[in-house]
């Protein structure tokens, strides 16, 4: 029954996809993610080469997000452009104000739209409509369209079409948001404290049996965010072994700070709830 639905849900997004692709190009925004990714691979398989994939390179995309899109567009046969957007010469950005998606998706969006004059899509769902997304403001901005949610389409439908589709470990990947999102609101974005974020996180992650890490940059220290059960099971004499070696990758980079754990928490990293912004 649930597969009936699914292959239901599927035939609409295809359905959706064929019409878009009836009078106009389409370009996917590909972060490397299930959502992106599910969405490419019914792209390429209703309209081929009329389907175009984009991915942005940055120090704020982990470089197996960059890789697992490479992969996966030489397998499958997709047109693929990997460019920099070049959000980190914008100065709003750097900045990390609470509203820094605003300013990346500006980017990236203007990017896209400079190399094509397809129909751009991303991969939201319905689930992300619940959250503060400011980046949904520069996809209005950029007329993209968000096939998801046109059809209904939450975050477990898009892996239960991913499975479907046999992408394999695609449809388990973990919610793996940009790299920035760990830095406190109001620290600046710095590329050298974005790799030494990822390092940290794939240091615990191949150390911890966790689903989610998160290695948090505050104002007041470098706190590592697991989930909860997983950081009970964490004995402490293990815990003070992991945070030094943490802090040994920030302090032999030049960034000393002290480590904690603690549990994660969705979106800890921003400061303040949201801002609106003139129409």
């Amino acid at each position: 029954m649930k597969n009936d639905a699914t292959r239901a849900k599927l035939s609409e997004l295809e359905a959706l996809l064929r019409s878009m692709g009836a009078s106009s190009e389409i370009g996917v925004a590909l972060s490397g993610g299930v959502d992106s990714l599910t969405l490419a691979a019914v792209a390429h398989a209703v309209l081929g080469s009329r389907a175009a994939m984009f991915h942005a390179r940055s120090p704020a995309v982990p470089f197996d997000a960059t890789a697992r899109v490479e992969a996966m567009a030489a397998a499958r046969g997709w047109r693929l452009e990997v460019f920099d957007a070049g959000e980190f010469g914008r100065a709003e950005y750097v900045a990390n104000p609470v509203d820094r998606c605003f300013y990346c998706k500006t980017s990236l969006y203007g990017a896209m739209r400079a190399r094509t004059g397809a129909q751009l899509l991303s991969g939201t769902n319905l689930d992300d409509l619940g959250e503060y997304r400011p980046g949904l403001q520069a996809a209005g901005e950029h007329a993209v369209r968000h096939p998801y949610v046109e059809v209904g389409a939450d975050k477990e439908m898009v892996r239960a079409m991913a499975r479907l589709l046999g992408l394999g470990s695609v449809a388990e990947l973990a919610a793996a948001p940009c790299l920035a999102s760990r830095i406190e609101t109001g620290i600046g974005i710095d590329a050298a404290m974005l790799s030494l974020v990822h390092a940290s996180e794939r240091l615990i992650g191949a150390a911890v049996a966790a689903r989610t890490v998160r290695c948090r940059v505050r104002a007041t220290g470098v706190v590592l965010e697991i989930d909860a059960a997983a950081l009970e099971a964490i004995e402490p004499q293990r815990r003070a072994e992991l945070a030094d070696e943490v802090g040994g990758i920030f302090a032999g980079a030049g960034y000393p700070r002290p480590v904690s754990f603690a549990p994660y928490r969705n979106g800890s990293a921003f400061l303040i709830r949201r801002v609106e912004r003139a129409p």
